[in-house]
């Protein structure tokens, strides 16, 4: 199970048992705990990248994902860096 914030990524390694929901693999986790303010209760969760719902049934090596709401619409992201002249690629010294 992974989590992240911009200063800190918390891997968690579990075994439960397979066909267990993604919400339950969260709870055995204990990682409420971990991030007690971070709302992963209502967070968007996913399995290897790919959105799913906390009920879906897990399989032997599910890497589950707790994904953080994005602070900036990416398309309002590119929009003020093009008008600054930049790309996504480019770093703010470049």
């Amino acid at each position: 199970m992974v989590y992240a914030t911009a200063e800190r990524q918390e891997l968690i390694e579990l075994s439960i048992e397979e066909g267990s929901s993604v919400e339950e693999a969260i709870s055995e986790s204990a990682i409420y705990s971990v991030f007690p303010d971070h709302g992963l209760d209502k967070a968007r969760v996913g399995v290897w990248g790919r959105p799913v719902d906390r009920s879906h049934k897990l399989c032997a090596g599910d890497r589950i994902e707790i994904y953080r709401p994005l602070r900036m619409d990416p398309r309002e992201s590119r929009r003020m860096l093009a008008e600054q002249g930049r790309t996504m690629n480019q770093g703010a010294d470049d």
